[in-house]
Parts: C-alpha cells; structure tokens; sequence
C-alpha cells in the first residue's frame, strides 16, 4: 500500500496536467470535448478509486500467488521475458473480465462507472470502480502461473498497464494507421464507450485490439456514424459514489419486487440489463431509445458553482496526497478513519454538484468530523508536525466550506420534475 501511494503521487499530477491540456488544447481548437462538471466528477471518481486501493479494500478468492506456488511447471530464468509474458497474460485477463463485465448483470455495476460520463476525454478515463471488493477471475492468470512468472512481476506490471489505458480516451487523435492493427487505439475506444447500436459491447480490449479480432467483438469506427457517449439509461448525477452502485441497488429491488421465484434467482446473471417482465411493466426506468436526441446531465446552477467545485476539488488533492505521502505513519485504523472522511467529501460536494439541498448536511457532518478529530488529537493525522500552520487553515477551511456551501444551498431552486433513472 505504501509503495503504491508513492507511486500515485508520482501519478496523479501527472494524469491532472494531462487532462487539464486537453481542456486546454481543446479550447484552443474550437473542439473543446471537456465539460467542466464532468471533468470533475471524472477527477472525483479517480480520487475514490485510488484511495479505496490504497487501503486495500478487496479481497482475492484465488489468489496469484497461491497458483504459482502449486501449478507452475517450471520457471523461466529470463527476466525481460517473464514481463513481457506477465504483460501479455494480464491483458488477456483484462479482455475476459471486461467482456464479462460488460454482458451479466451483477457484474456490469463493477464497470458502469467507467462508462457513466457522456463525454470522452481523458478524465472520463479516471472513472474507476470503487465496488468491486471481491475477485473472483485470477485463475485466468494460469498461463502466467504455470510458466512461473513471479507475483513480484504481475505486481509491478498491473499497474503499468492501467496506466497505459488512459491515453486513448480522448477525441482529438484520428485513426493511427498501422497501429490500428496492433493496439487499442482512440478510434477503438471511441466505439467502446458508444451507446449507438452499432458499437455496443464492441472492442474490450485493454492494450492489445487482437483479442477483439479473435473472439469477434471488433468494430471499426465508422465514418457517418459519430459515437455518441454514455449508458443507455443515464445516471443523471455527478456524484460517483451514488453511481457506483445505483445498477446494484436496481437489481435489488427488481429481485425484491418479483413475484417470480426463478427471477428472483437468475436476475444476478442474466444479461447487462435484464430485468423480470412484471417488475419492468409495474416500475419502467427512463432508457434512451434515440441515441442522437436526447438531452446531456446538465442541472441548472449557480454562475459560482463550478469555480466553488474546483475549489474543493483541489482541497481534496491536497488531502489525499498527504494521505498517500504518509500512509505508513498515519498506520492501521487511522488510515480507514481518513479513507472514511475522503469519501465523505467527495459525495458532499459532488451532492451539491447535483443541486442536492441535503448536501449542506453532508458538508456539516464532514467539516464537524474532521474539526472534532483535531479537538481529540490535538492534529491531523500528522499534518500538524509536518507544518503547524496546517492545522488552522484546515479548521478554517472547515468552517468557511460548510458557509459557503450552506449559501449555495439556499440558491438551489426546486426541480420541476424528477425522471425515474437507473443503468444499464
């Protein structure tokens, strides 16, 4: 956890100075593809993902490393070779467990996050996953494990080849040529994130197009057919801890509401998007039917809301990078108790975001738990030891957020209507 929160404060700017010149570049070009509430939603959901694996909160069923203890034939004494086939096998796990993903229904709300922005840009590539706490698909590592490639390798190649995916998600590089061919490119991963007939469930692949070719999921991007971005039934909210697991929360209640035992059962693994007949005519959801006429999650808000985002937004990478650069310190519970307030930030001010008035609740529970921490320890997690200025400015920071947010609370008009939402 440690060396992993070194490396992602290594990461992190790096990813943000990337976005921030595609805002940039964007603009410059009259073709800016970057909205700004979206970026930051798309930010916000990298800000959970990487916090929720630091803390290491999933577990392996089959674990790597027990398979290489008892099925490995042998063990290549080649270094450079044990990456290049650790690589090779973990991409081909990736395709598998995209593909799965993406086709039954329990397993779609691991993935739905990634895919909930109706942009496509390289933020939207930061929405990752924060549901996902069991893993149930190491044994397709078995070629990796039966050649002995070290747990070692797999470990510093995983993150690698996340990392190697963020790239392609953008909409201002063309087709590539030759390397169409080879790798997974931005035109591919334009169609992956298209909710137009034509590209649904196309080109899982991660970093090598072949799987797609081989196992007949591959689709070119078409010329007089632009890609529209999405899921077919919108999440309709900023926030990417209530996106995570609103596809979940919908299978619960369509399983509760039923009538029909075997529905009941099999509504967990039947395809992304099924649901009973008597739960779907009794309780409809809104599904986009016309890809090119629909309207985008805009809510109406203040002038000053998007500049207050960024705002907490950058405080929140301030905290978490003192997170990520301490960790160690900070040490067992302490580093779930900051975990815990993270994630409490990130739903607050992505509520308001939503024109959410109980977001000012959120905001007062968060800002009165952190300023009562400080009162209990006399600091924060450290921070005060580190530089004692930091300890006031947090409490005031505290306070002034939970004014301002307040404020923006009583701008907040009623909505008209409330559509029924839900994913797929």
């Amino acid at each position: 956890m440690e060396t992993y929160g070194k490396v992602l404060l290594i990461a992190m700017p790096a990813f943000l100075v990337l976005v921030l010149f595609e805002k940039w570049y964007g603009w410059r070009k009259g073709f800016d593809t970057v909205n700004n509430m979206d970026m930051i939603s798309s930010l916000s959901s990298g800000i959970t993902n990487v916090t929720k694996d630091v803390l290491g909160l999933s577990v392996g069923i089959l674990t790597y490393a027990y398979l290489v203890k008892h099925v490995a034939i042998f063990h290549i004494s080649n270094h450079v070779l044990t990456y290049i086939i650790g690589f090779i096998v973990i991409d081909f796990q990736a395709y598998w467990v995209h593909r799965w993903n993406h086709k039954i229904n329990i397993l779609w709300n691991h993935h739905i996050i990634h895919h909930s922005s109706e942009e496509f840009n390289l933020a939207c590539a930061l929405r990752q996953s924060i549901s996902v706490f069991v893993n149930f698909f190491a044994f397709l590592l078995l070629p990796a494990a039966l050649l002995g490639v070290p747990t070692e390798v797999l470990a510093v190649i995983a993150p690698l080849h996340l990392f190697a995916q963020f790239w392609y998600h953008t909409r201002h590089i063309g087709k590539m040529g030759w390397v169409e061919k080879v790798l997974v490119t931005p035109s591919h991963h334009r169609v992956h994130h298209a909710i137009n007939p034509e590209y649904l469930d196309k080109n899982l692949a991660a970093i090598f197009i072949c799987w797609d070719k081989w196992f007949g999921t591959f689709q070119e991007e078409l010329d007089d057919v632009p890609p529209v971005y999405g899921i077919t039934r919108p999440a309709a909210t900023w926030n990417p801890i209530k996106i995570n697991f609103q596809h979940l929360w919908l299978l619960m209640k369509d399983a509760w509401r039923t009538r029909n035992w075997w529905d009941k059962l099999r509504i967990w693994f039947m395809p992304t998007g099924w649901r009973p007949n008597d739960v779907e005519q009794q309780y409809p959801v809104f599904k986009i039917e016309d890809v090119y006429h629909f309207d985008k999650y805009q809510p109406p808000h203040h002038a000053w809301l998007p500049a207050w985002s960024w705002v907490q937004l950058t405080f929140m990478l301030c905290i978490i990078s003192f997170f990520f650069g301490n960790i160690a310190k900070i040490g067992a519970p302490n580093m779930f108790v900051y975990g815990g307030f993270i994630f409490l930030s990130v739903y607050a001010y992505t509520e308001l975001m939503d024109q959410n008035k109980n977001a000012v609740l959120w905001e007062a529970l968060k800002n009165a738990l952190a300023i009562g921490w400080i009162m209990r320890t006399g600091d924060w997690f450290g921070m005060g030891s580190w530089q004692s200025w930091t300890i006031p400015v947090l409490i005031a920071y505290c306070i002034v957020a939970t004014i301002v947010v307040a404020w923006f609370c009583w701008q907040i008009k009623p909505p008209q209507h409330k559509p029924v939402l839900a994913n797929a």
